[in-house]
């Protein structure tokens, strides 16, 4: 007889917030994006499966057991498919984890938060408003302020990132997958202590 163990008895549901398609592919916004493709690439597992309009897949991160998920609603309607995650597996908004870009870090910081306003990130905004609070950890990774203020938020959150500021962004990235094992497993204020 077969059992769907798969798709039961996760204790984190980890979001990478992105904009789907290659338009968006090396953009600032997608800095969650790129997060999980090396969170992908350490634990030897694909994102690939389509479930509540996200790329999905169950995998171990360390020894817990994560539903990692990479919607692919545009950024501000990404609450919709993490709220139908948390329903299915019964996992509360304090074990959701969502990996996002954020415009007030500088280039490549690195920040962890235990809950928070959205910060005016359209995509925190929506989880917020659909998933009942504030009360989620999130990793920040920096991508800078727009370089003038005549430039508006929306043509350098989706702007292509340079290649200096790639270099920084992928290694923020890389620490970010490092700071997920570390907060799933040995809980969110030792990884605030090394990461932040």
């Amino acid at each position: 007889m077969f059992f769907r163990k798969r798709d039961t008895g996760v204790s984190w549901i980890i979001v990478f917030l992105g904009n789907p398609g290659p338009r968006y592919e090396n953009t600032r916004h997608n800095a969650g994006f790129q997060t999980a493709d090396i969170v992908e690439k350490s634990i030897g597992a694909k994102i690939d499966r389509l479930k509540y309009n996200s790329l999905t897949t169950v995998a171990a991160l360390g020894n817990q057991r994560v539903f990692l998920m990479k919607p692919q609603t545009y950024m501000n309607l990404s609450g919709s498919p993490v709220k139908s995650a948390m329903r299915f597996y019964k996992v509360p908004l304090t074990n959701v984890i969502v990996v996002s870009d954020d415009a007030s870090l500088p280039v490549g910081k690195l920040r962890i938060r235990k809950a928070g306003s959205s910060g005016g990130h359209n995509g925190l905004r929506d989880i917020i408003l659909k998933c009942g609070g504030e009360g989620f950890p999130r990793i920040k990774i920096g991508i800078g302020a727009p370089p003038s203020d005549d430039y508006a938020m929306s043509d350098w959150v989706l702007s292509a990132i340079t290649a200096p500021d790639q270099s920084l962004i992928t290694d923020a990235a890389r620490r970010a997958s490092e700071a997920l094992l570390m907060l799933t497993n040995n809980g969110i204020d030792q990884a605030i202590r090394k990461f932040n």
